[in-house]
């Protein structure tokens, strides 16, 4: 499997577990199971309302000390409603503590976008705050402050589009060192990586099969499947692969993280086997083509009437 490397020689295995959508009763196991099988690399966040129970895995399997603590790559977001300068400590406190951990590999911003501290989901444009308010260097400067006290060892965002990366990188002196971003064949960044590779910033790829388990109410009518598509059913067919495996594949042998979300057993196992595949020149054309700028993950979610984030991705 292939490795993404940061600056002071740490290294990051391509393939990790997500755990957006999985489900309090059984993301414990499904953690648990995938550090049994061979994972390094746990993708974690606040909002999602399980790192209680993704800790209570990562202290039965690191007691047992058939997995170290220290292999194991694990990523937490800081939430939209603790982007001011004094809660970002705070917050990443509280992941920690559920997390049940002493430090976290990676830190990210989840998004450019800023709740009232004490708004979980925004309902209107009351809960939110301007990033004039709330300069996103601000929240930055506080994350720099935290990989200086030693609670996370690198430092990066999600979400971000090349202006704001640009915007960052210019008002702070430090970049970056991940970027996290929906990435699959329908929406493959071709401008986002260049860039992020100019600037020795790592990226790792969300939704990497689609999220068709998403809430209705971020899903699109007649949205394309990826799963369904018929190329990389076809390219699944030639090497005797699922079409979620090929779709792993890709991301990693591009040279990104991916964390698909699964809290199936045998889906779990049969998603970190992706990286024994190997395409081949023309596998990777034929993907190529089946670019469309497709976002799953959209953030109109973000857009409400008399509030000022729009079009956050810049595009």
């Amino acid at each position: 499997m292939k490795k993404l490397k940061f600056e002071n020689g740490d290294t990051m295995d391509a393939i990790g577990l997500g755990t957006w959508k999985s489900e309090k009763g059984k993301v414990t196991e499904a953690v648990k199971i995938a550090l049994n099988n061979g994972y390094k690399h746990i993708d974690c966040a606040a909002t999602y309302g399980n790192e209680a129970e993704v800790g209570e895995a990562f202290k039965e399997v690191f007691e047992n000390d058939k997995v170290k603590r220290e292999d194991v790559w694990i990523t937490s977001k800081l939430w939209n409603n603790a982007h001011k300068k004094e809660d970002v400590i705070p917050a990443l406190k509280q992941t920690l503590k559920d997390l049940q951990l002493d430090y976290l590999d990676l830190y990210l911003i989840h998004w450019p976008v800023a709740f009232k501290p004490d708004v979980k989901g925004p309902d209107n444009a009351e809960d939110f705050l301007s990033l004039e308010e709330v300069p996103l260097f601000e929240t930055w400067n506080a994350m720099i402050e935290a990989k200086k006290q030693g609670l996370v060892k690198h430092i990066g965002v999600s979400n971000f589009s090349i202006p704001k990366l640009e915007s960052l990188m210019q008002d702070t002196d430090h970049t970056p060192e991940m970027n996290q971003v929906e990435l699959h064949p329908y929406l493959q960044q071709n401008k986002l990586l260049e860039f992020c590779s100019k600037n020795a910033i790592n990226v790792t790829g969300y939704s990497p099969l689609g999220s068709g388990d998403r809430p209705d109410e971020m899903k699109a009518e007649d949205e394309p499947s990826l799963l369904e598509n018929s190329v990389i059913n076809k390219i699944a067919k030639k090497h005797g692969a699922s079409p979620g495996q090929i779709l792993i594949k890709w991301s990693e042998q591009r040279g990104t993280g991916v964390i698909p979300k699964s809290t199936n057993e045998g889906r779990i196992k049969d998603n970190l086997m992706s990286a024994g595949y190997q395409l081949d020149k023309e596998d990777m054309e034929e993907i190529a083509e089946l670019d469309y700028h497709f976002r799953y993950v959209n953030g109109k979610f973000f857009e409400l009437e008399g509030n000022s984030y729009r079009n956050i991705f810049d595009d």
